[in-house]
């Protein structure tokens, strides 16, 4: 049985986890993604930017039907849940509401953190949803610092973490393609009296691990960088599958061989060049004077032909 060799590589959109500390932002960061529409569950704090935005929800109900809702008409090409942590408030007081609770906390063997948790399952479900739409998902949040102490090291350390209960913030972590952590930095200078100021407070955002936060990234993004939606925007939408389209040839490149052609990411020279560097025509030879039968060699052979753009042609 005979199978054809795929690249791993895929255009999709991505789920995005952005969390910083307060008023350096995050709200005016997530409106510049293509086309956004948000759900404010911030007390209004889009009120300060230019954007679209659903009704803000009233409770966690409507909050899940928002995004629902989202996920059938796909009113844009970027959901912005605005912020997590006050969703999440929003679920403590629904299931305090539904279940007579006073509180939410470690009673009965932390019950009811779990059933926070079932709540915060179902947010993330719904939010594949709008993901399986088409739709990018960027999903806002508060830091806090929270003491840290590793059992195989002497001492404790303060650290950046998701304003969120424990189970909840595992979960968003874990669910995000790209979790940034934007913060002030400050650099300590000593001056030649030997007494020390702080200098600088720019904005930046941490693409990776370190102790003293989480990050992560899959776009090989630098550890640092400004804290500018241009810094991360090239690299991003290119693995949104939102890049300008290749030279389309003026209709003279077969549809097939097109959408292979945007999915690889080449252009309409890159395609010449396998064709003629590939003795599949001669060189010069017009698009519209190749073969069919050589475009659908082409097309039932595509991987073949990336490998050779990559090792012949790019290298």
């Amino acid at each position: 049985m005979e199978f054809e060799i795929q690249n791993t590589r895929r255009s999709k959109p991505l789920k995005v986890v952005l969390y910083g500390v307060e008023g350096i932002g995050k709200t005016t960061f997530a409106s510049q993604f293509p086309e956004p529409i948000f759900i404010d569950t911030d007390n209004e704090g889009t009120s300060f930017i230019e954007a679209k935005k659903l009704p803000d929800p009233k409770d966690w109900q409507m909050l899940l039907q928002e995004i629902e809702f989202a996920s059938q008409r796909k009113p844009g090409k970027t959901l912005i849940l605005d912020t997590a942590d006050w969703a999440e408030t929003m679920a403590k007081k629904w299931l305090m509401k539904k279940n007579g609770w006073k509180a939410i906390d470690s009673a009965n063997y932390g019950a009811k953190y779990v059933a926070l948790a079932n709540e915060f399952t179902r947010l993330l479900t719904g939010l594949n949803h709008i993901l399986s739409a088409g739709m990018n998902v960027v999903v806002t949040a508060h830091a806090q610092m929270k003491k840290q102490e590793l059992p195989d090291e002497i001492g404790a350390f303060d650290r950046w973490e998701l304003k969120l209960e424990r189970r909840d913030s595992s979960q968003l972590k874990e669910w995000a393609d790209l979790l940034l952590f934007a913060d002030y930095k400050t650099t300590v200078v000593t001056d030649s009296n030997n007494h020390t100021k702080a200098q600088g407070g720019q904005r930046v955002m941490y693409t990776t691990h370190k102790p003293t936060w989480d990050a992560k990234n899959r776009l090989g993004l630098a550890d640092q960088l400004p804290f500018k939606y241009n810094a991360i925007k090239e690299p991003l939408e290119q693995a949104m599958g939102m890049t300008s389209q290749p030279d389309l040839g003026n209709g003279e490149v077969p549809a097939d061989i097109l959408s292979k052609m945007i999915t690889s990411q080449i252009q309409l020279t890159d395609l010449q060049a396998i064709l003629y560097q590939g003795k599949f025509v001669a060189p010069g030879t017009p698009m519209s004077q190749v073969p069919a039968a050589t475009w659908q060699h082409i097309g039932n052979h595509w991987a073949d032909a990336m490998n050779f753009y990559k090792t012949q042609i790019k290298k």
